[in-house]
């Protein structure tokens, strides 16, 4: 479906009366079957109600995305779980009383009430609790179980700011609330607690060590192959894919630079991704400079950088890789992901 205009409401550091205005049309939108884009602490989400058939083809269709995909469920009160879950076991209980509202997934049965788009099919659903307030006030408002994958077209950058979903879905869907740049920046972690010992399908937010500390030993599941079906979102198809091709670097200052001056000498425009203690000096035709090299804020940043460099401007962007477990771990696969995996090793001798 498309919309001659798409409503923006600002809920960013706003009255209480201007908050609540905002959410009450938001909400109602979603009761009719409409979409619309809300924050979350990790990306923007484009809500659905997960009941409705034709309003979860209504994402699909807005994104642009194959529909063979299960989304994420969210919900605004920790017992709303039960709207969608079938059963909800000791593990996940542990989980949610530690995690919740934040950044973290959870799959259990379902309970049959959703929308076979919403579980593509699968006998289970992911499920989350957003640490968000205005995420929260709208899902309540609505009055349902809110199927919201990224508000992205498909394979872009998830969005971190509400002008990156209206670079990409204007006109495609009913209105946008505007809560300002998100917090984690990276999409929730997804955990299975549907198999013992529980599995992380995604990584994300919040950490595997975190987790373990909560609920002992789990697994972490290897990416599925494009043959098998997913069983969680981001599994599946390319994402987080920039405008001019990414290419990750694993070597010294010293080799970024030298790629860098080799792409320029073959003509091309070059774009980097770095942090400010070697801003102005890569030699490349434009840089994005992170504000700290800290693992928290290049993976806050990481989509707006993406999403910063448009091709009619670069026709290559470097970044080099990103060391580190777990909150480092989730960058990498989206880096990964967003670079197609190509990545640059530099041959060192000691």
């Amino acid at each position: 479906m498309d919309y001659q205009q798409t409503i923006h409401w600002s809920v960013d550091n706003v009255g209480e009366k201007t908050f609540q205005a905002a959410v009450a049309e938001a909400g109602a939108l979603l009761r009719e079957g409409k979409l619309v884009a809300f924050p979350t602490e990790t990306v923007y989400g484009l809500g659905a109600d997960a009941r409705s058939d034709a309003a979860v083809a209504s994402v699909f269709q807005a994104k642009g995305r194959p529909s063979d995909n299960p989304l994420i469920v969210h919900i605004a009160d920790k017992q709303d779980a039960a709207l969608a879950a079938a059963a909800i076991t000791e593990t996940a209980e542990k989980l949610m009383d530690a995690f919740w509202p934040g950044a973290l997934t959870i799959i259990l049965p379902h309970n049959g009430t959703l929308s076979t788009k919403v579980t593509a099919g699968l006998s289970t659903v992911g499920i989350r609790l957003p640490d968000h307030p205005a995420a929260r006030a709208v899902i309540r408002a609505s009055g349902c179980p809110i199927a919201a994958p990224s508000a992205n077209r498909s394979g872009r950058p998830s969005p971190t700011r509400a002008m990156h979903v209206a670079e990409d879905l204007d006109g495609r869907i009913a209105g946008i609330l505007d809560g300002g740049p998100t917090g984690v920046g990276l999409e929730s972690t997804v955990i299975d607690c549907t198999v013992e010992p529980p599995l992380i399908l995604r990584p994300g937010g919040v950490t595997s060590a975190e987790i373990e500390a909560v609920i002992g030993t789990v697994d972490v599941d290897p990416a599925l192959s494009e043959e098998e079906q997913p069983r969680s979102p981001g599994m599946k198809y390319r994402h987080y894919a920039p405008e001019a091709p990414l290419t990750l670097l694993d070597g010294t200052t010293a080799f970024m630079h030298e790629q860098i001056r080799a792409s320029r000498e073959r003509g091309e425009r070059v774009g980097v991704i770095l942090t400010k203690d070697l801003a102005g000096e890569s030699g490349a035709d434009r840089e994005y400079v992170l504000p700290a090299g800290d693992t928290e804020t290049v993976a806050r940043e990481l989509y707006h950088a993406l999403r910063t460099f448009k091709e009619t401007e670069v026709d290559q962007i470097f970044m080099q890789v990103i060391a580190g477990e777990d909150l480092g771990f989730a960058v990498m696969n989206r880096l990964v992901k967003a670079a197609g995996g190509r990545v640059l090793t530099e041959n060192r001798t000691f």
